[in-house]
């Protein structure tokens, strides 16, 4: 494998973050690296929280910071379930899941994520029907779900949490941003369910995943998670101000987002139209595509000898055919278009 490969398999933001990210990096002084945070003096958790606060029209003290989103993921499931005690998670989802309920000696169920003509769906009905009869501790819900990209909409999610009122739920959004947002805003769904934890993370639309940022929504009946997310001495310094200079630059942003969108449709359209391949839409940064079976490993050598790295998935159920491809910059995406389109015409799939 050649220096030069291109990674496209852990679903990183390979454009990089805003260039007021760098600024900050150039700019910070003694202080930023030295001395604690006094924002906990002024009465907030941090300048961090006090700016999502305002941005999302949320009580500050509803928001946690974490080392990413799956920093407050653990926190919750090791707050919260019990040994014995069962967590909900989509049938097609980050492996993660399992392990961290695992590590409080807790069971994972699934529900069923369905592939449809274009996109996966959530099976809500069997979300709700295994949810009555099994009496989970937690539910997770991901939207836009990695690694199927679909998104659950405003009006099932609604449903979900009419539903289980009582049941703690964890939605996570670490691919908010790509697409397929919901209308609904935090506030509204932090009101509704209060004990609803919405995760979001700056590792993937705002590509900070080197600094480990992610931050919580938190329903008011989770003081349990509240005080176990508490930081007397305040938070990484240098890493906030970098999330606030993501946050400053909405504009550069919003031209990767349109360039992936597009990207992920002409993917989509080229897999589409080549023999045995099922390329599915994606809310998220990535997309995932089914691969005929015999071409499967040939497939994966010729690309690794192109230096081009996509998750091929293996030993799981529903996914042994299948790949997922983090969406890079527009000129690694044409890189990767043609390499699998060479390689479906030397083998009489096109």
């Amino acid at each position: 494998m050649s220096k030069e490969s291109i990674y496209l398999d852990r679903n990183e933001n390979h454009y990089g973050p805003a260039p007021a990210c760098f600024e900050v990096l150039r700019s910070a002084g003694v202080e930023a690296l030295s001395c604690y945070s006094k924002d906990p003096m002024r009465g907030v958790k941090s300048a961090l929280t006090e700016r999502l606060a305002r941005d999302h029209n949320v009580p500050e003290d509803r928001i946690q910071i974490g080392y990413g989103s799956e920093d407050i993921l653990k926190q919750a499931v090791h707050c919260y379930l019990k040994e014995g005690e069962s967590l909900l998670i989509p049938s097609h989802s980050w492996w993660y899941y399992k392990s961290v309920a695992a590590e409080k000696n807790g069971r994972t169920l699934e529900y069923a994520m369905v592939p449809g003509a274009d996109s996966y769906q959530y099976d809500v009905e069997g979300l709700l029907r295994l949810a009555r009869a099994e009496k989970p501790r937690l539910v997770l819900i991901s939207s836009p779900n990695n690694p199927t990209g679909n998104s659950l909409g405003d009006a099932d999610l609604g449903r979900v949490l009419r539903e289980l009122k009582d049941t703690i739920i964890i939605l996570d959004h670490a691919y908010w941003g790509f697409g397929g947002e919901g209308a609904t805003p935090v506030r509204d769904l932090i009101e509704q369910h209060s004990r609803l934890i919405i995760l979001r993370t700056f590792s993937k639309y705002y590509a900070l995943a080197g600094i480990r940022v992610g931050y919580g929504f938190l329903g008011s009946g989770l003081e349990d998670l509240v005080r176990s997310g508490s930081r007397y001495l305040g938070y990484n310094r240098v890493s906030e101000r970098l999330a606030l200079a993501a946050l400053d630059s909405p504009a550069y942003y919003a031209d990767i987002r349109s360039r992936m969108i597009e990207d992920k449709e002409a993917m989509r359209l080229a897999f589409n139209r080549i023999k045995g391949f099922k390329a599915y839409r994606s809310d998220a940064n990535f997309l995932l595509a089914d691969v005929p079976p015999a071409h499967k490993e040939a497939l994966k050598a010729a690309l690794t000898g192109r230096g081009l790295i996509i998750k091929f998935f293996k030993n799981e159920a529903f996914l042994d055919n299948s790949v997922r491809i983090t969406m890079g910059t527009r000129e690694q995406n044409r890189l990767l278009i043609d390499a699998v389109t060479d390689f479906s015409e030397e083998h009489g799939l096109l």
